[in-house]
């Protein structure tokens, strides 16, 4: 259902306390830098509480914000230059806004571009901002909170960091982690001239479409990659096996014909604090993670390449495919003090070839959020092989052996 949505006010939280002049100063890792100028959002999704009036839920929000940044400094500061963020307290813009439909509306069969009503800026209007959010009450009480990060400063596994920590201050727990602000000594700031954090950044003729595929489905996948393998090679994971046949069928639709002057990439985000040595803790806040490269420490020869394939990308010379996964993240963990929400959705991004997996609900499931041009949806939606995978038995063990393992 297509909701509209009214704005009411916008305020500004500022942290409960002021940030120490020896904290003003936040420096940007290289990863930091050479992230896209975007925001990453989430909207959380909350029935209607008889115990609690949105009134209330909405103070409780703003009130628990407000504590939380004092911990989450740099979220109510400012990004000055690619350099640093400068944690002049100036706060948060929050959103207050009320929708004309029912919670059950839009998350019974939600669309994907809808998810962007429910946020407080469009993606790619990052700004200076670090962080903004929208609470948008729906008219049978039901409430949706939609926040944004900018990429500029943290990654995923960040983002639910902050996003569980302020959950945890509104339920007012005793025990919250505070964030390792340290990414700069780790991967220390470079001079990035000449590069474009905005390269891949398309606005336009986008389309994003939930694919879910259930457990059934992704074991029969990893059987039959796992089959072809052989017995000397282990079993894929989930990821693994999702990722190289939603890569197949991309290819198979939409580049009908193989052009040997174009290059064909699949990149994968990776979390780097479980890989460097010694590992990190999961409390490292920033930019600590990249799509599948090595040798990402030597940073100058990692900027000269990256450099280089936003070359080719921009004269078309490069066909990228991106995989990035919430899987496994502590996605439906952000209680308030009313209970879990029923759904956490994400957006339409603004990047094409993009997909972003999420754990279904019941756990037992994978959503593919997949972004694509319009003209190439078409050709996707339309291949033959992936509706009939989508659309057979899983006990179906005869089918996709010859096709599927192409």
């Amino acid at each position: 259902m297509k909701a509209e949505i009214e704005v009411i006010c916008t305020e500004i939280i500022k942290p409960c306390s002021s940030t120490p002049d020896l904290l003003r100063k936040y420096q940007l890792s290289f990863l930091d830098q050479i992230a896209p100028p975007v925001f990453m959002p989430l909207v959380y999704f909350y029935p209607a509480n008889s115990e609690i009036t949105n009134l209330e839920r909405s103070n409780q929000l703003k009130k628990s914000l407000s504590g939380i940044l004092t911990r989450f400094y740099p979220l109510a500061g400012r990004v000055v230059d690619n350099l640093y963020v400068d944690c002049n307290d100036e706060g948060t813009p929050c959103v207050q806004a009320k929708a004309n439909c029912k919670l059950s509306e839009v998350i019974s069969d939600p669309i994907p571009g809808q998810m962007n009503k429910f946020l407080p800026y469009e993606l790619d209007d990052v700004k200076n901002l670090c962080s903004a959010v929208q609470i948008t009450v729906f008219s049978c009480g039901g409430m949706a909170v939609g926040l944004v990060i900018s990429h500029k400063i943290a990654d995923a596994l960040s983002f639910f960091l902050f996003a569980n920590s302020w959950a945890a201050m509104a339920r007012e727990e005793k025990e919250i982690s505070n964030p390792k602000f340290e990414s700069a000594a780790i991967f220390p700031p470079r001079d990035v001239a000449g590069f474009k954090p905005s390269t891949g950044i398309v606005k336009e003729d986008i389309t994003t479409k939930i694919f879910t595929f259930s457990s059934q489905k992704i074991s029969l996948l990893r059987d039959m990659y796992a089959a072809k393998n052989g017995e000397n090679l282990r079993r894929p994971t989930r990821i693994e096996a999702l990722s190289t046949y939603i890569w197949s069928r991309f290819m198979s639709s939409t580049q009908e014909k193989h052009n040997p002057d174009k290059i064909y990439t699949v990149l994968l985000a990776v979390n780097l604090r479980t890989r460097l040595d010694p590992p990190l803790s999961e409390h490292y806040f920033g930019n600590i993670s990249r799509l599948a490269i090595a040798k990402l420490r030597e940073g100058d020869k990692h900027l000269k390449f990256v450099k280089e394939r936003a070359a080719q990308a921009n004269k078309g010379d490069l066909v990228t495919f991106n995989f990035t996964s919430l899987c496994r993240f502590p996605l439906y963990e952000a209680d308030f003090g009313w209970g879990r929400p029923v759904w956490v959705g994400s957006a339409s991004l603004t990047y094409k070839n993009l997909v972003t997996f999420m754990d279904t609900k019941s756990g037992d499931g994978i959503e593919a959020w997949i972004h694509l041009k319009k003209e190439d949806m078409v050709k996707f939606e339309a291949d033959m092989e992936l509706n009939a995978f989508l659309s057979s038995s899983p006990a179906d063990k005869t089918f996709g052996f010859q096709n599927l393992l192409l």
